[in-house]
């Protein structure tokens, strides 16, 4: 591990950054290693929350760049729920990927939150209220979506996954469960997306030496 982290900062000191790049400043390990979904690929998973301003403004961008992956990452979201005040959001992403609604009202619940400020991001009964009207579906289905049996063991996997990332605010990205970098980091938006490339880039050359 610590010759993986040695050679990152030998290739980041000959790239142009506005700060140069340091362990435990630009970019980090994770606490503990975050089990990933697919072996076989490169995990990039954002933690976020709906109510944060700065992964409402980071999102544009960071879905330009998802776009542009290699085939052999996969990106995913994951909320972040580091208090109780945030659970309710983390309940409303759940239940709208349960719903199949998730692709359609992402970048609409933080429109609602952020531009229109129409919704409180811990007020769930007003959530549950939107998403049944975006939605469009039946209030019953969405209610049984936000109480569902697997919600729990959802909010659950992700209060810990945040806490055995090391993060310490969002939006914060996770490289291959190990490493962790996000704005506040690098030093940008851009920035972190940048550093989080040469990230991928040593994890995938280190999987093609074994």
């Amino acid at each position: 591990m610590k010759k993986i982290l040695i050679t990152f900062l030998m290739l980041f000191s000959s790239l142009s950054f506005a700060i140069e790049p340091q362990v435990g400043v630009n970019f980090d390990k994770t606490v503990q290693v975050v089990p990933t979904d697919n072996k076989d690929k490169i995990e990039i998973m954002e933690l976020f929350w709906y109510g944060c301003i700065h992964c409402y403004q980071m999102d544009p961008m960071l879905s330009d760049w998802v776009k542009k992956l290699p085939k052999d990452i996969y990106f995913k979201r994951m909320p972040a729920i580091p208090r109780p005040d945030w659970a309710p959001m983390a309940r409303a992403f759940y239940a709208m990927e349960t719903l199949g609604v998730a692709d359609k009202l992402h970048i609409a619940i933080f429109d609602a939150v952020h531009k229109d400020r129409t919704l409180n991001p811990s007020d769930e009964k007003a959530i549950l209220q939107w998403v049944t009207l975006k939605s469009g579906l039946d209030r019953k289905k969405v209610e049984d979506a936000f109480n569902s049996f697997s919600m729990n063991a959802s909010l659950n996997k992700a209060a810990q996954v945040f806490r055995a990332s090391g993060a310490t605010g969002v939006p914060t990205l996770m490289i291959d469960g190990k490493y962790i970098t996000s704005s506040t980091m690098a030093g940008g938006n851009s920035e972190a997306l940048q550093i989080a490339d040469f990230i991928i880039n040593n994890v995938r050359k280190d999987r093609n030496k074994k």
